[in-house]
């Protein structure tokens, strides 16, 4: 089933980011700007992965009070809404994946919808509060949910103050625009380009070069079958930078119980034959 393309007006600041790269024509590129493209890139993508997925989503490991409130800021700062509307629409994912219910399935309802025609839609605005009783408790996620840009236009102003337009357009635009579809590509091609290590009943794919480019998110197939692991490339060679992030971050006592797949989904006979 496909759903109707009707444009929401409030995603036209997601149109905007996407319009200002071109800026990057008439301010031009230095060494500096490139950095802070490529560091906001991958601080705010540990927000992404590491906070509103497997954290914020998935509650795949613990955490302090104040820490959940740090990766909260990192999620929003990239302009993807606030942690409970996010968590509460890939929760609503995982429950519905791949049926007519299912708020982005490539399969049920085309690529182009699954990757970013449900973003800018007017139905996916709210969220539902009963998908992340979990997460409802705390008055600072609740704050920040209502005032989840502000996080984003700080970080916006601050490449300004530290490099003029140029560190703007790389620093913030740009990087952004990066950061939007590496996140809705895991929503569109990891639902159809990849290999199935697991028969989940729906498209997941496991892919190398996406989880190179999401810091570990590629392992999607992977994820579909066990949404509670902390580790998304439950083998030594499946690269989980994210994951490599929370070890260091458990080493210091920042985050702790990482949970892990269980040992019996790792043995070839939990696998579909042959692809091990």
């Amino acid at each position: 089933m496909y759903k109707s393309w009707t444009i929401n007006f409030g995603a036209l600041p997601f149109v905007g980011v996407h319009l200002a790269c071109l800026a990057a024509f008439w301010t031009g590129v230095d060494p500096l700007a490139i950095w802070m493209c490529v560091a906001l890139f991958l601080i705010r993508k540990f927000g992404i992965t590491g906070g509103y997925h497997r954290y914020f989503s998935h509650r795949s490991y613990e955490t302090s009070r104040w820490f959940q409130f740090i990766l909260g800021l990192l999620g929003a700062s990239a302009a993807q809404r606030g942690p409970l509307w996010w968590a509460s629409h890939h929760r609503h994912h995982h429950k519905y994946s791949d049926t007519d219910e299912d708020i982005h399935s490539a399969k049920k309802q085309g690529f182009y919808w699954s990757h970013v025609g449900w973003i800018v839609s007017f139905d996916y605005d709210d969220y539902e509060p009963k998908l992340v009783k979990d997460l409802t408790k705390y008055p600072e996620l609740l704050w920040l949910e209502r005032y989840n840009v502000i996080p984003t236009i700080i970080l916006a102003v601050g490449c300004y103050l530290v490099h003029g337009w140029m560190g703007l357009v790389w620093g913030y635009f740009i990087s952004t625009t990066i950061l939007y579809h590496t996140t809705f590509a895991i929503n569109s091609l990891c639902h159809v380009f990849g290999t199935q290590r697991y028969d989940t009943g729906e498209s997941s794919k496991n892919s190398l070069w996406l989880a190179l480019i999401t810091l570990g998110e590629g392992w999607h197939n992977n994820h579909h079958r066990y949404q509670l692991s902390a580790r998304q490339g439950f083998f030594w060679w499946e690269i989980d930078i994210a994951y490599y992030v929370l070890l260091l971050l458990s080493a210091f006592g920042i985050v702790w119980d990482l949970k892990q797949p269980p040992k019996w989904l790792l043995q070839p006979e939990a696998m579909i034959a042959g692809r091990g």
